[in-house]
């Protein structure tokens, strides 16, 4: 059988028809496979949004009082508040490309997972900016961890930073915070900090199992002081970052930030919420595009009853 070859400077699109509703469905799959901030919030109310300022109103854990009893004694009744929070449909992002006629006619390569994959990285690295940086505004700090105005020196090796997140873990339980689906965030430098060959997370004993995670390279295979790792390029080292470069950190030359918490502590819904194809009038082409929306809360911040749930510390790479 005959293959079809592509026309001069048409190589890269799919034969076949275009399938928006399919398209969005895989860059949604890939997106939360690959997003960080999918990983360490509470998506559960991702499924009640559908557009651009929807709300959803999550009630707030009543607190409980308990109190002493003796044989005998009146037992006193109390009213559970039933406050809510809102969680409001509020940011959005988009997507939008052209789809040639005769490149999807007589191209061979399958363009659509190109683009899929491509699309759902780029919405990833937005989204995960966006709200990653929310999360460093509205977080709680303690100086165990050290604080933008009061960095935690003298980790510049893999020891002490073990030690530091030794600290995160330390806050937490202070604040009562679950042990279970706790988190840790920071720059791929502080994993090459913890990667040194002197560091204790080589030693068996600190990671559990019976391996290190860093035999083959990666640090978030296993927990580390009860913390998931997770590592992204949206928290800046040794500079201020920018939304234009989609980085966010410390304006001081050697100080690294983070971010530590439990999957509670922040909740997020996100959906695309249209994905449609129109016909581009200055071209023989197809218009392919897309709008995703969004919506992020702290849960658990500083002035809230409870535990804390979510904190941002500096330290000094010095």
């Amino acid at each position: 059988m005959a293959t079809m070859s592509s026309a001069a400077g048409y190589q890269n699109l799919p034969v076949g028809n275009w399938a928006p509703a399919i398209y969005s469905q895989k860059v949604l799959k890939y997106f939360r496979r690959a997003s960080v901030v999918e990983a360490i919030t509470n998506t559960d109310y991702t499924g009640e949004i559908e557009n651009f300022g929807d709300t959803v109103n999550i009630i707030k854990e009543p607190t409980i009082t308990v109190k002493d009893y003796a044989r005998g004694q009146t037992v006193n009744t109390e009213n559970l508040d039933d406050n809510q929070i809102q969680l409001i449909i509020d940011q959005g992002s988009y997507f939008a490309f052209k789809v040639d006629d005769i490149e999807e006619r007589q191209s061979h390569v399958n363009f659509e997972a190109l683009a899929t994959s491509s699309g759902a990285y780029a919405l990833k690295k937005n989204y995960d900016y966006s709200v990653l940086k929310y999360i460093y505004d509205n977080a709680s700090t303690d100086s165990t961890t050290g604080t933008h105005g009061s960095a935690i020196a003298g980790t510049n090796t893999g020891d002490e930073l073990v030690d530091l997140i030794s600290k995160a873990a330390r806050v937490l339980d202070e604040n009562d915070v679950p042990e279970e689906n706790r988190w840790f965030v920071s720059s791929p430098l502080t994993y090459q900090i913890l990667r040194t060959a002197a560091s204790k997370i080589m030693d068996m004993s600190v990671t559990g199992g019976g391996e290190s995670p860093l035999m083959n390279g990666r640090v978030t295979d296993k927990k580390l002081m009860g913390f998931d790792l997770y590592t992204t390029n949206a928290i800046v080292n040794g500079s201020a970052g920018t939304a234009a470069t989609q980085t966010f950190g410390s304006s001081t030359s050697n100080q690294c930030v983070f971010l530590y918490g439990h999957m509670s502590g922040v909740a997020t819904a996100s959906h695309i919420a249209k994905t449609e194809v129109i016909r581009d009038p200055d071209s023989f082409s197809d218009i392919v595009r897309g709008l995703h929306v969004y919506g992020r809360k702290v849960l658990r911040a500083e002035s809230d009853t409870g535990f804390k749930g979510v904190f941002s510390g500096v330290f000094v790479n010095s």
